[in-house]
């Protein structure tokens, strides 16, 4: 009997399909650990942040600059992490 939890379209796959599929949710799963450390780093260069948007003269705040670039990576890594690990049944694959 057929498996009900994969999508139609993932019951007749070859060995080879399942493996590219395979990896596609692994790279996948490895966006999405890197999303979670990029917003692990930027809540914690926030605290600095904050310091140098209060205390830095002018436009000079590099701090501030990092925690934009940080949490950017993070979105692009998350969104990116979702979208090669869609279709997966599991919450985590290991």
């Amino acid at each position: 009997m057929a498996n009900t939890l994969l999508p139609l379209e993932e019951r007749n796959l070859t060995p080879e399909q399942v493996e590219l599929l395979d990896k596609r949710r692994r790279r996948g799963q490895l966006f999405l650990v890197i999303c979670v450390q990029c917003l692990i780093v930027g809540s914690l260069v926030t605290l600095w942040a904050g310091q140098d948007w209060t205390l830095s003269p002018g436009w000079a705040h590099p701090m501030v600059y990092w925690d934009v670039a940080v949490f950017a990576l993070a979105l692009v890594f998350g969104v990116a992490g979702v979208r090669l690990r869609r279709g997966s049944t599991e919450f985590l694959s290991y």
